[in-house]
Protein backbone atom coordinates (compact mmCIF):
# COMPACT_ATOMS: atom_id res chain seq x y z
CA UNK A 1 0.00 0.00 0.00
CA UNK A 2 2.73 2.29 -0.75
CA UNK A 3 1.46 3.86 -4.24
CA UNK A 4 4.20 2.49 -5.92
CA UNK A 5 3.06 -0.23 -8.26
CA UNK A 6 -0.61 0.82 -9.83
CA UNK A 7 -0.57 -2.15 -12.22
CA UNK A 8 -3.67 -4.20 -10.55
CA UNK A 9 -5.49 -0.45 -10.58
CA UNK A 10 -4.67 -0.41 -13.89
CA UNK A 11 -5.94 -3.74 -14.70
CA UNK A 12 -8.98 -3.65 -12.32
CA UNK A 13 -10.39 -0.05 -14.10
CA UNK A 14 -9.94 -1.53 -17.55
CA UNK A 15 -11.74 -4.34 -16.95
CA UNK A 16 -14.77 -2.40 -14.95
CA UNK A 17 -14.88 0.21 -18.43
CA UNK A 18 -14.55 -2.70 -21.02
CA UNK A 19 -17.66 -4.26 -18.94
CA UNK A 20 -19.34 -1.29 -19.18
CA UNK A 21 -19.00 -0.38 -22.95
CA UNK A 22 -19.90 -3.73 -23.94
CA UNK A 23 -23.26 -3.89 -21.74
CA UNK A 24 -23.83 -0.49 -23.39
CA UNK A 25 -23.24 -1.44 -26.41
CA UNK A 26 -24.88 -5.04 -26.26
CA UNK A 27 -28.15 -2.69 -25.22
CA UNK A 28 -27.70 -0.21 -28.07
CA UNK A 29 -27.96 -3.29 -30.40
CA UNK A 30 -30.62 -4.96 -28.54
CA UNK A 31 -28.89 -7.85 -27.79
CA UNK A 32 -29.53 -6.60 -23.97
CA UNK A 33 -32.21 -4.84 -21.96
CA UNK A 34 -30.90 -3.18 -18.97
CA UNK A 35 -34.20 -4.18 -17.14
CA UNK A 36 -33.31 -7.19 -17.32
CA UNK A 37 -30.08 -6.44 -15.29
CA UNK A 38 -30.62 -6.77 -11.22
CA UNK A 39 -29.09 -3.42 -9.54
CA UNK A 40 -29.30 -3.94 -6.00
CA UNK A 41 -30.00 -0.92 -3.83
CA UNK A 42 -26.85 1.40 -2.32
CA UNK A 43 -27.14 1.18 1.11
CA UNK A 44 -24.46 4.01 2.06
CA UNK A 45 -23.67 3.43 5.65
CA UNK A 46 -22.63 -0.51 4.86
CA UNK A 47 -20.77 -0.25 1.67
CA UNK A 48 -18.79 2.05 3.79
CA UNK A 49 -18.08 -0.02 6.49
CA UNK A 50 -17.64 -3.22 4.30
CA UNK A 51 -15.52 -1.14 2.04
CA UNK A 52 -13.66 0.36 5.04
CA UNK A 53 -13.26 -3.16 6.58
CA UNK A 54 -11.91 -4.61 3.51
CA UNK A 55 -9.45 -1.78 2.64
CA UNK A 56 -8.07 -1.70 5.97
CA UNK A 57 -7.53 -5.56 5.92
CA UNK A 58 -5.78 -5.83 2.76
CA UNK A 59 -3.80 -2.56 3.16
CA UNK A 60 -2.30 -4.20 6.45
CA UNK A 61 -2.52 -7.71 5.04
CA UNK A 62 -0.94 -6.61 1.65
CA UNK A 63 -2.97 -9.09 -0.16
CA UNK A 64 -6.02 -8.91 -1.48
CA UNK A 65 -8.41 -12.55 -0.34
CA UNK A 66 -7.34 -14.30 -3.84
CA UNK A 67 -3.77 -13.30 -4.04
CA UNK A 68 -3.41 -14.35 -0.42
CA UNK A 69 -4.70 -18.28 -0.82
CA UNK A 70 -1.71 -18.06 -3.87
CA UNK A 71 0.58 -17.08 -0.93
CA UNK A 72 -0.46 -19.79 1.52
CA UNK A 73 -0.17 -22.62 -1.38
CA UNK A 74 3.22 -20.95 -2.20
CA UNK A 75 4.09 -21.56 1.03
CA UNK A 76 4.22 -17.86 2.75
CA UNK A 77 3.47 -17.79 6.48
CA UNK A 78 2.02 -14.01 5.54
CA UNK A 79 -0.88 -15.76 3.23
CA UNK A 80 -1.94 -18.05 5.87
CA UNK A 81 -2.10 -15.23 8.44
CA UNK A 82 -4.08 -12.61 5.76
CA UNK A 83 -6.49 -15.63 5.91
CA UNK A 84 -6.99 -16.31 9.05
CA UNK A 85 -7.86 -12.47 9.37
CA UNK A 86 -10.29 -12.72 6.98
CA UNK A 87 -11.89 -15.30 8.68
CA UNK A 88 -11.37 -13.47 12.17
CA UNK A 89 -13.24 -10.39 10.73
CA UNK A 90 -15.93 -12.36 9.26
CA UNK A 91 -16.57 -13.87 12.44
CA UNK A 92 -16.50 -10.82 13.99
CA UNK A 93 -18.45 -9.54 11.52
CA UNK A 94 -21.25 -12.18 12.09
CA UNK A 95 -21.69 -11.80 15.87
CA UNK A 96 -21.71 -8.28 15.76
CA UNK A 97 -24.35 -8.18 12.83
CA UNK A 98 -27.32 -8.19 14.93
CA UNK A 99 -26.36 -5.29 16.90
CA UNK A 100 -25.31 -3.53 13.51
CA UNK A 101 -28.08 -4.25 10.95
CA UNK A 102 -30.20 -1.64 11.78
CA UNK A 103 -26.88 1.12 11.01
CA UNK A 104 -26.16 -0.99 8.30
CA UNK A 105 -29.49 -0.34 6.52
CA UNK A 106 -30.29 3.31 7.59
CA UNK A 107 -29.24 4.80 4.57
CA UNK A 108 -30.41 3.37 1.88
CA UNK A 109 -30.00 4.59 -1.80
CA UNK A 110 -32.15 4.72 -4.92
CA UNK A 111 -33.42 1.59 -6.58
CA UNK A 112 -31.77 0.06 -9.59
CA UNK A 113 -29.90 3.27 -10.34
CA UNK A 114 -27.22 3.34 -12.50
CA UNK A 115 -23.75 5.61 -12.84
CA UNK A 116 -24.78 7.81 -15.52
CA UNK A 117 -28.16 8.00 -14.36
CA UNK A 118 -27.39 9.21 -10.42
CA UNK A 119 -24.90 11.60 -12.17
CA UNK A 120 -28.02 12.90 -14.65
CA UNK A 121 -25.36 12.30 -17.51
CA UNK A 122 -25.34 10.69 -20.65
CA UNK A 123 -23.83 7.06 -20.79
CA UNK A 124 -21.42 7.85 -23.46
CA UNK A 125 -19.95 10.45 -21.46
CA UNK A 126 -19.65 8.70 -18.20
CA UNK A 127 -17.74 5.97 -20.05
CA UNK A 128 -15.53 8.62 -21.72
CA UNK A 129 -15.10 10.34 -18.11
CA UNK A 130 -13.96 6.69 -17.18
CA UNK A 131 -11.65 6.31 -19.42
CA UNK A 132 -9.89 9.77 -18.88
CA UNK A 133 -9.37 8.94 -15.26
CA UNK A 134 -7.98 5.40 -16.36
CA UNK A 135 -5.43 7.07 -19.00
CA UNK A 136 -4.92 10.23 -16.32
CA UNK A 137 -4.04 7.55 -13.88
CA UNK A 138 -2.06 5.74 -16.31
CA UNK A 139 -0.19 8.87 -17.52
CA UNK A 140 0.86 10.02 -14.08
CA UNK A 141 2.37 6.97 -12.40
CA UNK A 142 4.44 5.51 -15.56
CA UNK A 143 5.34 9.49 -16.50
CA UNK A 144 9.17 9.47 -15.88
CA UNK A 145 8.69 9.65 -12.34
CA UNK A 146 9.42 5.74 -11.91
CA UNK A 147 6.27 5.86 -9.72
CA UNK A 148 4.33 3.27 -11.72
CA UNK A 149 7.10 1.01 -11.64
CA UNK A 150 7.63 -2.05 -9.00
CA UNK A 151 10.55 -2.80 -7.61
CA UNK A 152 12.32 -5.69 -6.94
CA UNK A 153 11.94 -7.28 -3.66
CA UNK A 154 14.27 -6.51 -0.87
CA UNK A 155 17.73 -8.26 -1.21
CA UNK A 156 17.45 -8.66 -5.25
CA UNK A 157 18.26 -7.16 -7.80
CA UNK A 158 16.52 -6.32 -11.22
CA UNK A 159 18.71 -8.02 -14.28
CA UNK A 160 19.46 -4.63 -15.67
CA UNK A 161 21.05 -3.70 -12.65
CA UNK A 162 23.10 -7.08 -12.23
CA UNK A 163 27.30 -6.02 -11.71
CA UNK A 164 28.97 -8.35 -14.58
CA UNK A 165 32.17 -8.31 -12.73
Amino acid sequence: MRLTDWAVFRVMFTAIIVCAVLLYAASGLGLLKFGGLFIPSVYFWGTLLGGAGLGIGMAVGGYCPGTSIVGLISGRLDGLLFLLGVGAGTLLFNGAYPTIRPWVYAKTGPTALTLPEFLHLPAWLVLLLLLAILVGVGWLTAAGTGAGRSKPPLGRTHPAQADSH
